[in-house]
């Protein structure tokens, strides 16, 4: 539940445009692992997995703002930490060649990442 301090503080809104961003972030990740496939240099995939930890934190920060002085749920700032983390193993999974374990675990961020789009925007 987000109370109407979490919205009216403006905290509720700058986790929208994370989330959204962050969201972005994750996605073109995927595009440019979709690139590897055909060819392309490694470095923008490398490159974007620094974007998307550095929007992971600034993800997290904003959710424990909008739970913490907002007042609004707690969960988000607990999902935030996962996909922070999660994103972290993943790369590390990557970097090491365990593509098996690599793309799902990508599927997985993506799903988690969409989730927190719609809930923000749902409130």
């Amino acid at each position: 539940m987000v109370t109407e301090v979490a919205k009216g503080s403006g905290y509720m809104t700058a986790f929208k445009v994370v989330a959204i961003v962050n969201t972005a972030s994750v996605l073109a990740q995927g595009v440019t692992a979709g690139q590897l496939m055909s060819g392309a240099d490694a470095g923008l995939h490398g490159t974007g997995s620094l974007v998307v930890h550095v929007l992971g934190l600034v993800q997290l920060i904003v959710a424990v703002l909008v739970w913490r002085p907002g007042r609004g749920a707690g969960w988000p700032a607990l999902a935030s930490l996962a996909i922070l983390l999660l994103g972290f193993v993943q790369s590390m999974l990557g970097g090491s060649g365990a593509v098996a374990m690599h793309v799902p675990l990508a599927m997985g961020l993506l799903g988690l990442s969409v989730w927190l789009v719609v809930w923000s925007w749902r409130r």
